[in-house]
C-alpha cells in the first residue's frame, strides 16, 4: 500500500449530545437510535432562510426539504456506528454532498446537534457577509462541516471518484457516501463519475462507495421531463454500467431511509467492488402542500414575510404544536422587517435582462431565426420573456451547460441564430471549450451569461464568475460585452443579433458573442438621450473641465454606478473625472480613451468586479500601451481570492476595495503628495 501525506482534519468530531429536536428509528438489533427530526431541518431551513431574504439574498427550500429524512438518516447512523467504535465519524465515513442547493439543510441538521460550532443562532447570518455559512457549502468559509466544496452541480461527486480510490490505495477503506440530486446527474461531469466508479471498482480501485440519489423529477425552471427530458432511462442504465441498485420508493420515510442506508453501507463494504446507489423517489418542497405541488417544488424560499412564518410551520409539523424557540425567532424576525419597512427607499431600478428578452423578441419579430437554447435558468438570465413568446423556438437540454453551447453551435451550422444562456461561472467554466470549438468549427453562438463578480452574492464563491471576462476573451472570433443597464442590452443583444443574420446572409461567418450583466437592479440607463454602438466606449460624465486635478475612471457593467457615485464624491474634494464605460472588453475603442486621458493628464483608475489578472484593467491597460497612450494606471479588482456570501453585492464590493469608496481612495493617491487632497 502507498501511504499518503498526513493531513490533519479540519472536520468537527462526533456530536456531544442528541439532537435537541429528534426523533428516532429502530435499528436492525431493535435499539432506538436518536436522530434529527426532519420536521425541525424543514422549519430551521425555513427561519434560516427567511433571515436570508430580508437581508436581501435568495434561499433554497424545496431541496432540503426533499433531503431532510435522508439526511437525518444517514447521519443518525454514521454518529451511532462512531459511537459503538469509539472512533470518531471521519476515521470511518466521508460524507460528500453534491446538492449544494440543500446545504442550508445540513447547518441546520448540525445546528440541532450543535457541533461544527453551530448553534441556533448561527443560523440567523446565514449568507451575511459576517458568516461561514454561504449559500453553498464552501471549504474555505466552513471547514468544520465541509469536506468538499459544492455549488455547481454535478461538481463534487466527480471529486469523491478519487477520495475513494484513495481509500483503497492506503487500505483503510472508509465508506465514501455522496449526495446528489436529480437535475444534477443531467451534468456530463456526473455522467462520466456514473461510468468511472463501477469501471474502477470492478477492477479493484476504489474503496466502499455509497452514492445517494434525491430524484424529485424537478429542477428550478420546473419538471424535468416536462421542461427537458426524462431522467428515467438515465437512472435504469445504473445496472448496467455496474452499481448495485437499491430503489427506495419512498425517500421521505424516515425509517425506510435508514434502512437502505444501513443496507447500502453494509454491502457497500462487504463488496467495494460493487458502488451501492440509493435511487431515492423524494418531493421536493415536501412539508407544505403549496411547495410541494409546486412546479419547481418550492425550489427558492416561498415566504415574503416573517408573518407568514407561524401557519408555514405549523403545516410542516401537521398541525401540531411547534417548539416555542421558534416563535422567539420569528418576533425577532418581525422586528427586523419592520425596521426594513420604517427605513425602505423605493428602488427606481430595473434587471438588465429585461433589455436581453425585449432584444431577443423584436428580432424575432423582425423574421431573424432566433433560437434560445437553455439550461435551466431562463428565469434568471432574461430569455425567460423570449421562451414564453416563442415557445416552438426554444429548447431546454436539462442542467448540462457544456452540451448547451455544443448543441446551440450545431444550430448554427445550419443558419439559426442560436441563444444560449447561463449563470457566468457556469457558462465560462463549462461552456469555453464548446465555445473555442464553436469558433473552429465557423459555427457561431450568441450567449447570455448573467450574475457576473460578485453579483451572485448570496450563492457564494461557487456561483461568483470572479474570472469570466479572463476565460472567453482570448478565444479567437468571440467578443465580449458587459452589460450595464437595460436599455444598453436591448441595443447591444439586437444589434448583435442584427449583424449576426447580415453577416450569414453575405457568406460571411461572424464572431459568436457572449454577454456578461448582473443580477440586481440597476438604473434603465445612464445618460439621456443616448446611443450604443457595437465597440463603442461611452463617456458617461464629465466634470473635468476647469479641474486642475482630473481623473479617467474606466469601468464596465455592474460597477457603474460605484464610478458614477465616485464621481460625485470626488466634486466635493474639488477633483474631477471622466466615466468611461467600456461595454465590449476585448476589443478596447482605443480613440475614447485617448481623448479622455488627454483631458486628465494620463491618470487613469480601472475598477471591475473580477481578478486582476486577465481582467478588463489589464486588457485595456495594454490596448493603450499598444497605442502609444500616455497613461498612468491604477488597477481596482480582485487580487487572487475567492469570494463567499453576502445579502447584497454591495458587501463584497466594499471588502474588496471596488467600491465607490476605494475609487475615491485610490484616486487621492494621484495626488496627496501635492498636498492637495
Amino acid at each position: 500500500m502507498t501511504e499518503p501525506i498526513q493531513i490533519k482534519t479540519k472536520l468537527a468530531g462526533n456530536p456531544s449530545q442528541e439532537p435537541q429536536f429528534k426523533t428516532h428509528v429502530k435499528s436492525k438489533d431493535g435499539r432506538q437510535i436518536p436522530v434529527a427530526d426532519p420536521r425541525a431541518t424543514r422549519a430551521l431551513v425555513s427561519l434560516m432562510d427567511m433571515n436570508a431574504v430580508l437581508g436581501g439574498a435568495a434561499s433554497h427550500y424545496g431541496g432540503p426539504a426533499a433531503l431532510a429524512e435522508l439526511m437525518s438518516a444517514l447521519h443518525g447512523h454514521v454518529f451511532d456506528v462512531a459511537a459503538r467504535e469509539k472512533k470518531q465519524w471521519y476515521d470511518l465515513f466521508h460524507i460528500v454532498n453534491d446538492a449544494g442547493h440543500c446545504e442550508n439543510g445540513l447547518y441546520a441538521l448540525k445546528a440541532n446537534y450543535q457541533m461544527a460550532g453551530l448553534t441556533l443562532d448561527s443560523l440567523k447570518k446565514f449568507r451575511s457577509i459576517e458568516s461561514g455559512l454561504t449559500g453553498h457549502g464552501e471549504v474555505h468559509c466552513f471547514p468544520e462541516g465541509v469536506f468538499i466544496s459544492n455549488g455547481p452541480l454535478g461538481s463534487a461527486f466527480p471529486q469523491t471518484q478519487g477520495v475513494a480510490m484513495g481509500e483503497a490505495i492506503s487500505g483503510r477503506n472508509r465508506v465514501t457516501v455522496t449526495t446528489i440530486s436529480d437535475g444534477a446527474c443531467m451534468e456530463g461531469e456526473a455522467k462520466e463519475a456514473f461510468a468511472a466508479i463501477p469501471g474502477l471498482a470492478q477492477t479493484g480501485k476504489m474503496g466502499p462507495y455509497v452514492l445517494l440519489i434525491s430524484d424529485n423529477n424537478t429542477k428550478l425552471s420546473g419538471r424535468i421531463d416536462a421542461e427537458s427530458f426524462s431522467m428515467t432511462p438515465t437512472f435504469k442504465s445504473l445496472k448496467d454500467l455496474g452499481w448495485n441498485v437499491i430503489n427506495l420508493t419512498e425517500g421521505n420515510d424516515l425509517q425506510k431511509c435508514y434502512d437502505a442506508i444501513v443496507t447500502a453501507i453494509e454491502q457497500a463494504q462487504a463488496n467495494p467492488k460493487m458502488p451501492v446507489v440509493i435511487h431515492a423517489r423524494t418531493v421536493k418542497g415536501i412539508g407544505t402542500k403549496k411547495t410541494a405541488e409546486s412546479a419547481t417544488g418550492g425550489h427558492g424560499f416561498p415566504l415574503k414575510s416573517p408573518s407568514e412564518l407561524p401557519a408555514f410551520l405549523g403545516e410542516i409539523y401537521g398541525g401540531e404544536d411547534f417548539p416555542t424557540v421558534y416563535n422567539a425567532w420569528i418576533d425577532e424576525l418581525n422586528k427586523w422587517e419592520a425596521d426594513i419597512k420604517a427605513k425602505a427607499v423605493k428602488d427606481s431600478g430595473e434587471k438588465i435582462q429585461t433589455g436581453v428578452s425585449s432584444a431577443m423578441v423584436r428580432a424575432r419579430k423582425a423574421g431573424l431565426p432566433v433560437l434560445s437554447v437553455t439550461s435551466d435558468l431562463p428565469g434568471s438570465t432574461g430569455v425567460a420573456g423570449f421562451r414564453k413568446e416563442f415557445p416552438q423556438d426554444s429548447f431546454d437540454v436539462g442542467i448540462a451547460e457544456s452540451n448547451m453551447v455544443s448543441t446551440a453551435a450545431g444550430l448554427s451550422k445550419l443558419g439559426y441564430i442560436p441563444v444560449v444562456d447561463t449563470f457566468a461561472q457556469f457558462g465560462v467554466t463549462k461552456g469555453a471549450l464548446p465555445l473555442t470549438m464553436g469558433a473552429l468549427s465557423e459555427a457561431p453562438v450568441i450567449a447570455i451569461f448573467s450574475h457576473t463578480g460578485f453579483q451572485d452574492a448570496a450563492d457564494g464563491a461557487s456561483h461568483q464568475a470572479l474570472s469570466y471576462m479572463a476565460m472567453v476573451s482570448s478565444i479567437p472570433h468571440v467578443d465580449v460585452y458587459s452589460l450595464s443597464c437595460s436599455e444598453e442590452a436591448d441595443a447591444l443583444v439586437y444589434s448583435v443579433i442584427e449583424n449576426f443574420a447580415k453577416a450569414r446572409k453575405e457568406g460571411q461567418v461572424p464572431n459568436s458573442s457572449v454577454f456578461f450583466l448582473g443580477r440586481e437592479n440597476f438604473p434603465k440607463s445612464y445618460v439621456s438621450p443616448t446611443s450604443y454602438e457595437l465597440r463603442k466606449a461611452q463617456i458617461l460624465i464629465d466634470t473635468a473641465k476647469d479641474k486642475t486635478k482630473s481623473v479617467t475612471i474606466a469601468t464596465t457593467g455592474s460597477l457603474v454606478p460605484q464610478a458614477l457615485q465616485a464621481v460625485k464624491d470626488l466634486e466635493a474634494k474639488g477633483v474631477g473625472a471622466i466615466v468611461v464605460n467600456c461595454a465590449c472588453v476585448n476589443h478596447v475603442d482605443v480613440a475614447t480613451f485617448k481623448s479622455a486621458l488627454e483631458k486628465t493628464q494620463g491618470r487613469m483608475v480601472t475598477v471591475e468586479d473580477h481578478q486582476l489578472v486577465g481582467g478588463f484593467g489589464q486588457m485595456l491597460t495594454h490596448a493603450l500601451l499598444q497605442a502609444d497612450a500616455t497613461v498612468v494606471v491604477k488597477s481596482l479588482g480582485v487580487h487572487g481570492e475567492f469570494g463567499q456570501s453576502a445579502y447584497t453585492a454591495l458587501d463584497l464590493y466594499r471588502k474588496h476595495k471596488v467600491d465607490a469608496s476605494a475609487i475615491v481612495e485610490t484616486v487621492g493617491t494621484f495626488f496627496q503628495k501635492s498636498g492637495a487632497w
